[in-house]
């Protein structure tokens, strides 16, 4: 792998699209220059005859239930835990607010 340099950083940033003063760059670089650094270490670790890990969990099984209708609430319940409801529904702050141009 080559060295992570600052053309690589400047790609890296580019990619990003996050723009960066000369103190932050030479900050960012240090840390992805050490974390990849830590990263090399894996490759000192001997995996000779070690079995290709697919999963972590192997038992791990699909723990979905069945969708099954329940008895249901009256609209009257349904709206006593609602913080404000008019004409029967459930009453949201606005999501997009419009002016007069």
């Amino acid at each position: 792998m080559a060295e992570f340099d600052e053309n690589e950083l400047n790609k890296l940033t580019k990619l990003c699209r996050i723009e960066c003063t000369e103190d932050e760059k030479k900050a960012l670089h240090s840390q992805i220059a050490g974390v990849l650094d830590y990263i090399k270490q894996l490759d000192e670790v001997d995996t000779e005859g070690v079995e290709p890990c697919y999963r972590v969990l192997e038992t791990l099984t699909n723990v979905m239930r069945e969708d099954e209708v329940g008895e249901l609430l009256s609209r009257e319940q349904f709206l006593a835990n609602a913080p404000a409801h008019v004409g029967g529904m459930i009453r949201v702050p606005p999501v997009i607010k419009f002016t007069n141009q």
